[in-house]
């Protein structure tokens, strides 16, 4: 869909200090090369908004960046990592090696960036939540395929420190308040600053796709996070933001948040009536759903959609309009013939 945008002030990162550094990445579903946002820190050096892709393309990126400024790696003194997917911590490792300067993400996060969410034990379960959400074994392979894949992209943190909501974060020319918006992931953070009006949204807000509400377990059998119930409400929060200038996770900066949420809103609304009409021909696993909500989808794409659809579930879950129950170690959800909310 053609959106209408008033240019934006990109002219402000400028003044702030701030370089955007577009780093290549192996997935379209991204949107799109993933950004290091390299900052001038008080008194001498630099700081990093996310740190890019493990890859050689993704290393190449980031020293060109750097080059074209006339720094250096060794010039990082503290790296802030926005969420613990590889297209954002992949190169956050190597980063450190070449300055030694501390990682900082959200808790919730953590367990991705030290790899605690990569044993064998947690695929394990991963796989054995799939199949009570209706997987097959096309979709479970796939699933250890790309776990398999991501470990070439990236380097464990040994350590990693907290990135506290609230936390006020001192640069060279402005300051930025942390803002914890789960819903892409757990810990998913982002940056707001207030002064200038400029929201650095990561991943939970992006121009050209919608942040893919994607399963997380965190270690546990049966998940607590319910990840687009928490976007959602992370969205609104961000709306009411008084932002002139969005710094995304992909994509060039842009205006006009609040229509481009409300659009979202809307999309995501659309998308919830279209599960509830499918279900009408009667209940149905989330893996069943799925193709009928995206039948262009790839096979590589089968983990995403999935958890497109068990996140509209549990939406809809949460507003009355389907229940779930389980058959022979599955879930089915049906629809209950209460109204939209």
């Amino acid at each position: 869909m053609d959106r209408e945008r008033t240019p934006p002030p990109v002219e402000l990162l400028a003044t702030m200090g701030v370089v955007r550094v577009p780093v290549p990445v192996p997935f379209i579903e991204a949107g799109g090369p993933a950004n290091v946002y390299v900052i001038d820190e008080e008194g001498g050096g630099l700081a990093l908004f996310d740190a890019g892709i493990g890859t050689p393309e993704g290393r190449a990126a980031l020293e060109a960046g750097f080059a074209a400024m006339g720094r250096s790696l060794s010039e990082i003194r503290r790296i802030f990592v926005s969420h613990g997917h590889i297209d954002h911590y992949g190169y956050a490792r190597a980063a450190q090696d070449a300055s030694g300067a501390p990682v900082f993400c959200h808790v919730r996060d953590h367990d991705k960036l030290t790899w605690r969410d990569r044993t064998d034990e947690r695929l394990q379960q991963y796989l054995e939540w799939l199949v009570r959400l209706g997987a097959d074994q096309a979709l479970c392979e796939s699933v250890r395929a790309h776990h398999d894949l991501l470990v070439t992209m990236a380097r464990p943190v040994e350590q990693v420190l907290p990135l506290a909501p609230g936390e006020r974060l001192r640069f060279a020319n402005f300051s930025a308040e942390v803002l914890h918006l789960p819903g892409h992931t757990p810990g998913l953070s982002c940056l707001w600053d207030e002064e200038h009006r400029v929201l650095f949204s990561d991943d939970h807000l992006l121009e050209a796709v919608s942040p893919n509400p994607l399963i997380d377990l965190e270690g546990e059998k049966v998940p607590r996070h319910r990840a687009l119930v928490e976007y959602l409400r992370s969205a609104v929060r961000v709306r009411a933001l008084p932002a002139q200038l969005i710094a995304p996770g992909h994509g060039a900066p842009f205006a006009n948040h609040v229509q481009l949420i409300d659009q979202l809103l809307g999309f995501y609304a659309r998308r919830q009536a279209r599960i509830v009409e499918l279900l009408g021909d009667g209940p149905l696993t989330p893996a069943a759903l799925a193709p009928l909500v995206f039948p262009r989808a790839k096979r590589s794409q089968l983990f995403l959609i999935l958890s497109e659809v068990i996140g509209n579930l549990e939406l809809l879950e949460e507003q009355g309009r389907v229940a779930r129950r389980e058959v022979a170690g599955q879930f089915i959800f049906e629809r209950t013939g209460a109204p939209p909310v």
